[in-house]
């Protein structure tokens, strides 16, 4: 078999990740070319450099597909134009801030007749399978309600959510987007059914100046109470470049594998910051109330203030209650009052750097798979129900803001 063609826009911390499973498989996939501003990413990811993504899309179509893991208020621009170059498109999520630019992105792949896959990794893990394999078998018998947790991690959501990237709406998207269109998209597919209506409420409460401990500095580097933060900036990175060495999160704040790189870059760059003297907006606690078709309940909670783990659920049927962790699976049977426990055997663990359960290397699988055999059935991310999640965290962000309940627009 002839492997699939690939280019990547994009050679950050995901785009990377991606360009690693093409080279772990290089019978299935190869990657021929890298669009990305910065010349040390190019040269790490191989292929044919491009410092813009126009240059790239300017040369017509040169591969099969394209990976797309630019930030996300610059994905719009790139999907349409690989679109009408031919181009299947593998999707960093969320698809854009807004609806309108996701029905945008849609309309362009539809137009163009190419595949979509949104990487809605949690969509496409061995533990997912699982969950929706019980439900669809009707163990449960009906399923009446689900409660789905996401413990963000105390020391992720300050890098990720207060110093980085995804720190101001007006930069990104709001945190429910960014962090957890995943799990809302999640809750449906395990369901089999749409979010319908949505209740929100949350915000940022404590990642804010008047919380900042007595005598904090600007920076953790000259912050008498650093020692003591658990924010600690040091504490972070250091240990990880230690442990680990140049991988997430590390890789996001420097290129370069040495404590003098980490330390320059939280002396002059925003991860050095105070996590209470940032200049965020995004929630840090968020709670989401639905209905699903056919009457379903569910409750969605987001939170900074919690270890760093794999999601965790709880979903209650007629016949039966599943209570996941992210790893296994345990099922209380009414009809014979049994417990039966199932291993998932996830791959890796919850993190970026873990390859998020197995669901990174998932929707390379498939989309590759999918891209070789001309099959859109075997992505399990396409553009309606991408589409649709997306659209109940819109509806949910209004509500949020409103103090209302909201109907979910229609795809």
């Amino acid at each position: 078999m002839t492997p699939v063609t690939v280019a990547l826009v994009g050679a950050g911390s995901r785009g990377q990740n991606y360009a690693e499973w093409i080279a772990e498989h290089p019978d299935r996939a190869r990657l021929v070319a890298v669009a990305d501003p910065i010349a040390l990413r190019r040269e790490r990811t191989g292929g044919t450099p491009y410092p813009r993504w126009q240059d790239l899309v300017a040369e017509g179509r040169i591969a099969d597909a394209v990976i797309i893991a630019t930030q996300d208020r610059d994905h719009v621009a790139p999907a349409e134009a690989f679109a009408r170059a031919g181009y299947h498109v593998l999707l960093e999520k969320p698809l854009a801030p807004t609806a309108d630019e996701c029905r945008r992105i849609v309309r362009a792949i539809d137009d163009a007749g190419v595949m979509l896959a949104v990487c809605h990794v949690l969509r496409y893990t061995a533990y997912t399978d699982v969950v929706k394999r019980v439900v669809d078998e009707g163990t449960l018998g009906d399923v009446m309600s689900v409660e789905h947790l996401e413990p963000v991690g105390w020391w992720h959501f300050a890098h990720s959510f207060v110093r980085g990237s995804w720190r101001r709406e007006d930069e990104s998207a709001p945190m429910l987007l960014a962090k957890s269109c995943h799990d809302l998209d999640w809750i449906s597919y395990v369901t089999g059914r749409r979010i319908e209506r949505v209740s929100s409420f949350g915000g940022l409460r404590h990642f804010r100046p008047e919380n900042a401990p007595d005598g904090a500095a600007e920076r953790c580097l000259d912050c008498p109470a650093e020692p003591d933060c658990p924010y600690s900036a040091p504490k972070l990175y250091l240990r990880t470049l230690r442990e680990r060495g140049l991988r997430w999160p590390v890789s996001v704040i420097t290129d370069v594998p040495e404590e003098a790189a980490v330390l320059s870059a939280l002396r002059d760059g925003p991860y050095g910051r105070c996590v209470y003297r940032a200049d965020n907006d995004v929630a840090d606690n968020q709670v989401v109330s639905m209905e699903l078709t056919g009457g379903v309940t569910a409750s969605f909670t987001v939170t900074a203030f919690t270890a760093q783990d794999h999601r965790q659920t709880r979903i209650f049927g007629t016949h039966g209650m599943l209570t996941g962790d992210g790893v296994r699976v345990k099922v209380h049977d009414f009809r014979t009052d049994t417990v039966t426990t199932l291993d998932s055997a996830a791959i890796g663990d919850a993190t970026a750097g873990g390859g998020h359960g197995g669901g990174d290397a998932g929707v390379m699988d498939a989309f590759i798979a999918a891209v070789a055999a001309g099959d859109p059935s075997l992505i399990r991310s396409g553009p309606g129900e991408s589409l649709a999640s997306h659209l109940a965290v819109f509806a949910a962000e209004t509500a949020r803001h409103t103090g209302t309940v909201v109907t979910v627009d229609a795809v």
